[in-house]
């Protein structure tokens, strides 16, 4: 006969307790603002302009069914206000240009969101001279086949946007933007039928649940929950797609963008952390989990800058990914498009 020898109560115990810090410790290890690596390594100048074009400020990008890169580009400067270049912007994989278009139809290009047929969406984030605070949903060839909002009108109601910042499609067709920039402008979610019908809107200026401060970026999971960047509050806010809240996370940083593939990876381009407004984080892109919300990866920008090229840093406020994980991040204020592949 054998015997089996337990030890005492007081022993299992203590080992349960052990072993409950020790998940403890792990879990807050992966969500420290910067204790993970950073696994990638950057490309620049791989992505290539027209002759005599320059690059302006880089809004946002998004990836095309086929692998194409879209971008969304403020005419060479700060803004599309008097100029007739075209902001919208297709590159093949390797960087080549292929097509532009929408020249002379946007004040303040912003948001931009490739459906699964290819059509393009635009937001534009400001007004001016009878333009801007409108959502613009193009062919792959640039034609206008819907467009939502007054040109140049601000305002709060069913069809009226102030400074909208993104829009993206659910799977059903129903359309969704986030609407408002701070300042005096909205700050609310506006949802749409497929054929630009109202639906509703939900939320205000404020930090509750449901409330935002500046809605800068949208993004779908598997499941359907709609992710919203709500920058100013330093948080993702995660809504089912009747406006109901679920979850608030803050370990992704001050977020300007989202963006979630096909597996459930998320990345969050950080472009304003590390200054009073959200002290203890950095700038750069996260990757994580949108399942559970874990952080697994940071691409830091560091400053100061101790690396004068620019060689692991990033400072996007746009991020998307292709099927093969190379990151994009569409940079606003050095005014570039920068790629991250795996080292």
């Amino acid at each position: 006969m054998s015997h089996v020898v337990r030890p005492p109560k007081t022993l299992v115990l203590a080992a349960f307790a052990l072993a409950l810090i020790g998940v403890s410790a792990a879990i807050a290890a992966s969500n420290e603002p910067q204790a993970q690596p950073n696994p990638y390594r950057i490309i620049n100048d791989w992505a290539k302009l027209p002759e005599g074009r320059t690059w302006g400020q880089v809004a946002t990008v998004d990836i095309g069914r086929h692998g194409n890169i879209w971008i969304l580009e403020r005419c060479g400067k700060t803004n599309c206000i008097d100029s007739k270049l075209d902001p919208v912007i297709e590159f093949d994989a390797s960087g080549k240009f292929i097509k532009s278009f929408g020249g002379g139809m946007l004040a303040y290009p912003h948001g931009l969101f490739v459906d699964k047929e290819e059509n393009i969406w635009v937001t534009d984030g400001d007004g001016k001279d009878g333009k801007g605070h409108q959502v613009f949903k193009f062919n792959s060839d640039g034609k206008v086949l819907m467009t939502l909002g007054k040109a140049g009108v601000a305002g709060n109601g069913p069809d009226t946007f102030n400074r909208p910042t993104d829009v993206i499609v659910a799977p059903n067709g129903d359309i969704f933007v986030s609407d408002g920039h701070g300042g005096d402008s909205n700050a609310r979610i506006v949802k749409f039928s497929k054929d630009g019908k109202f639906i509703k809107a939900w939320g205000q200026k404020g930090s509750g649940p449901g409330e935002f401060n500046l809605p800068h970026s949208l993004a779908f999971d598997s499941k359907g929950r709609l992710f919203v960047a709500d920058r100013e509050n330093n948080r993702l806010q995660i809504f089912d797609q009747n406006g109901k809240f679920i979850a608030e996370w803050s370990q992704f940083g001050r977020p300007s963008g989202v963006f979630i593939d096909k597996n459930d990876v998320i990345y969050v381009a950080d472009s304003e952390s590390n200054t009073p407004r959200n002290p203890g984080f950095k700038r750069g892109i996260r990757v994580g989990s949108a399942k559970d919300g874990s952080v697994t990866a940071f691409i830091p920008n560091p400053e100061p800058d101790p690396d004068p090229d620019h060689l692991n840093s990033s400072a996007a406020e746009g991020v998307a990914a292709d099927a093969q994980g190379n990151i994009y991040g569409a940079e606003v204020a050095p005014q570039a498009l920068k790629k991250y592949v795996k080292k």
